[in-house]
């Protein structure tokens, strides 16, 4: 399974950007997906996620400015980032959680850079 994302760029403050993360080949028993950030001189950060029953978790400092969604039909997670601040800059990392031979296996991104100036 390889995770391809994108979307990534460099926005103005104020601005917004939509994230993909897909799947390939498809995959079944997508248990949760999740959207997590590497910011420079920070630890890595659980940004959004989401589960198979659609049920959606966020960290603080992005509530009510992100949203993660996810179609399950293309096997890809999005993260709509509106209202960017500087401080969500960082590489910005998918992660799927698939269930597969009775176990959960972790898969991850490659990383899209978001840059936002001041």
């Amino acid at each position: 399974v390889q995770l391809q994302a994108s979307g990534g760029g460099l926005v103005q403050a104020g601005g917004s950007l939509r994230l993909s993360c897909a799947a390939s080949p498809s995959i079944l028993n997508i248990m949760a997906m999740r959207w997590h950030r590497l910011a420079p001189g920070k630890q890595r950060e659980l940004v959004a996620g989401i589960t198979s029953s659609g049920a959606t978790n966020y960290a603080d400092s992005v509530k009510g400015r992100f949203t993660i969604s996810k179609d399950n039909a293309k096997n890809t997670v999005y993260l709509q980032l509106n209202n960017l601040k500087p401080e969500d800059t960082g590489v910005y990392y998918c992660e799927m959680v698939v269930l597969q031979i009775g176990s959960p296996n972790i898969y991850w991104g490659q990383g899209t850079q978001v840059t936002v100036s001041s």
